[in-house]
Order: structure tokens, then C-alpha cells, then sequence
């Protein structure tokens, strides 16, 4: 289940590709019919399979939050075949989920005209899980190693690890979304969601994992980031912060109210889930402020600042993911932020 799969592989694009996409982009979108009552209708990407992880889109969309402000948003589900950037460049959806900030950062370097307009995620839930008998306390103790990562976490999260405690690529290992490796051999060390691999690791084993949230070190990362084409903020930016504004509440009900009919469109979406596991991500995303902590705390659910985005840009460019001198602002905007949700 980890948002660092194929999908976000395949927005890793090469740059002639991208411009191309980036150009696409720049063309008009077809004008959508307008549904009955006069709302905007908004089509949303995913980044996967309908989880507790995108319980704040399901659960704004099942209360009516996105219709009482106007908008008809219609949920794409997200999964290995589902390219949000792509899709979000071609025009074939009106925003999207950024899994983690360096697919912003991705989209503004290769002058693609989509912007962040929210992050749902204050921390993000990308966690190194180890055998508990190893010894581990830190993520330092990892160093030298070997760690089994997704192709796309090279160029994210391990790149922070490598800046950070110099881990080295020597110590990388394919990760194939199995953790079966992970079960049969105590030495090996894998990714995962905090929300996820280690509840299903100890349900698969009947042991504890030692669970390392890199937030909890300092990884400066957004998570579960709102993505909006630049055609849409310039035609109808009321639309943009209606959107914004609802999956903020959806956010905050779905992790403090009641749950249950976000979930019921999730399992709908994705016969795959359990409740069970519904349960223990979200508790998990509110008990260790996920969603709400940090700047959120203060400026309310999706927050973003300056400050934050020029940490994950220095922390990336000084090794070299980035070129110096990027416009990295152009990745985000801060205008359409939410208000009043806190």
C-alpha cells in the first residue's frame, strides 16, 4: 500500500516527456457539463487504492462537504495504473493527491502547471520497519545495513537518509511491495506506511515490529499533498478553496467525529480493505498527529508555510536531486490554505 509505488514511479519522468505533458497542460480543458443545481464538477485522483489514508477526501464527499460549497466531486480511485501527474497534466482530472513533496517538487522543475494548494498530511507516514530484536533505537543505527526500498524511494525519502546519516546505495535492496522477505530473514530492514505494513506484518507474524517514523528524526516531508492544474486556480480559484476547505473538514471529522461514512465509500471503492485495518491507520494518524501537529496546529488542517518547503527544497538540492537556483516556489501556493478547521 505504500504511496511510493508504481505510481509514483511513473511521474518520474524524463524531461522531454514532462514538457510535453507540461504542454498539454497549457491547453484549454473541456468545459465540463454542469450538473443539476449548478455545481462545479471536480474530478479528484487518488494515489491509490481507497484507504484511512485518503479518509478526509471519502469522508468530505459522504457528508457533503464539497456539495455544500458548491462543488460535484467525483473520486478516481488511485492504484498501479493510475498516473495522478499525468493525468493531472493532460487535463484528465481537475486535481489530485501529490504523494510526498518531491513529486511537487518534480512537476515545478519540469515547469509542469500544477501547484499544491494543500498538504493533508503534516508528517509524512513513510516509516523503516525492523525486527525487534535487532538492537535498533535509531534510524543511525541503520547505517551500513542493507534496507529493502521502492525504486522511487531512491529519489525521496533516501536521499534525506543519505543527507542526513550517510547511508549509502550500497546499503539498498529491491522492495517489491512484498514483505515476505522481511518475514523470513531477521536481518532485513524494509520501507512501509506507518498506517499499514506494520499492522500487517505483526497480524502476518504475531510479532511487533520496530517501527521507525522518519518524521520523528526530522524528514521534513508533506504528505498527501492537494494537487491543482494551473488552468483551474487561473478559471475558478473559488472552486480551488472550496475544495481545500472541505477536504479540511472531511480531515477533521474523519479523524475526530465519526468515521463511518468516509469508510463506507472506501470499502465500497475498495472491496480489498477491512474494516480492522480502517481502524488501527486512523487511529494511528491521530494519535501521532499525522494530519494535525505542527503548523496545522496553529493555522488549521492542510497547512503549508515557507519555511517548510524551502527545508525539503535545501535538504534535496544540496544532494544534488535539484538543480540550485530552482524556482521551487512555483511548486505550491499558500493562498488557498484552509480556514477556520482546526
Amino acid at each position: 500500500m505504500s504511496r511510493l509505488g508504481e505510481a509514483a514511479v511513473k511521474s518520474l519522468k524524463p524531461i522531454a516527456a514532462l514538457l510535453m505533458l507540461a504542454l498539454a497542460a497549457c491547453a484549454p480543458a473541456k468545459k465540463a457539463d454542469a450538473p443539476a443545481g449548478g455545481l462545479t464538477p471536480i474530478k479528484f485522483a487518488t494515489d491509490w487504492h481507497a484507504q484511512a489514508e485518503q479518509g478526509g477526501f471519502y469522508q468530505a464527499l459522504a457528508t457533503g462537504e464539497y456539495k455544500k460549497r458548491g462543488l460535484d466531486v467525483t473520486i478516481v480511485q488511485g492504484g498501479p495504473a493510475v498516473n495522478v501527474p499525468q493525468l493531472l497534466a493532460t487535463g484528465a482530472i481537475d486535481m489530485g493527491m501529490g504523494s510526498n513533496s518531491f513529486i511537487v517538487l518534480n512537476l515545478a522543475n519540469e515547469k509542469v502547471p500544477v501547484t499544491a494548494v494543500m498538504a493533508s498530511m503534516q508528517s509524512d507516514p513513510q516509516v523503516l520497519i525492523a525486527h525487534a530484536d535487532q538492537g535498533f533505537h535509531s534510524l543511525a543505527d541503520m547505517k551500513g545495513r542493507p534496507i529493502m526500498i521502492s525504486d522511487a524511494a531512491v529519489s525521496t525519502f533516501w536521499v534525506w537518509l543519505k543527507s542526513k546519516y550517510g547511508f549509502t546505495d550500497g546499503q539498498v535492496r529491491k522492495f517489491t511491495h512484498s514483505s515476505a522477505p522481511f518475514l523470513a530473514d531477521d536481518r532485513v530492514i524494509q520501507e512501509g506506511y506507518l498506517t499499514s505494513e506494520p499492522y500487517t506484518i505483526e497480524e502476518a507474524s504475531g510479532q511487533k515490529p520496530a517501527v521507525f517514523l522518519l518524521a520523528d528524526e526530522g524528514y521534513p516531508g508533506y504528505a498527501a499533498m492537494v494537487l491543482a492544474r494551473n488552468s483551474l486556480i487561473a478559471s475558478n480559484p473559488a472552486a480551488v478553496k472550496a475544495f481545500v476547505d472541505a477536504t479540511a473538514a472531511g480531515w477533521k471529522s474523519y479523524l475526530y467525529g465519526d468515521a463511518k461514512p468516509g469508510d463506507a465509500l472506501i470499502l465500497k471503492d475498495n472491496p480489498e480493505m477491512t474494516q480492522d485495518l480502517l481502524d488501527q491507520a486512523r487511529a494511528k494518524m491521530r494519535d501521532r498527529g499525522i494530519v494535525l501537529s505542527g503548523d496545522a496546529k496553529t493555522q488549521g488542517v492542510g497547512a503549508m508555510t515557507d519555511a517548510r518547503w524551502a527545508q525539503i527544497y535545501a535538504m534535496a538540492s544540496s544532494q544534488g536531486v535539484y538543480p540550485k537556483g530552482l524556482d521551487y516556489k512555483a511548486a505550491y501556493t499558500l493562498k488557498f490554505l484552509p480556514t477556520g478547521v482546526k
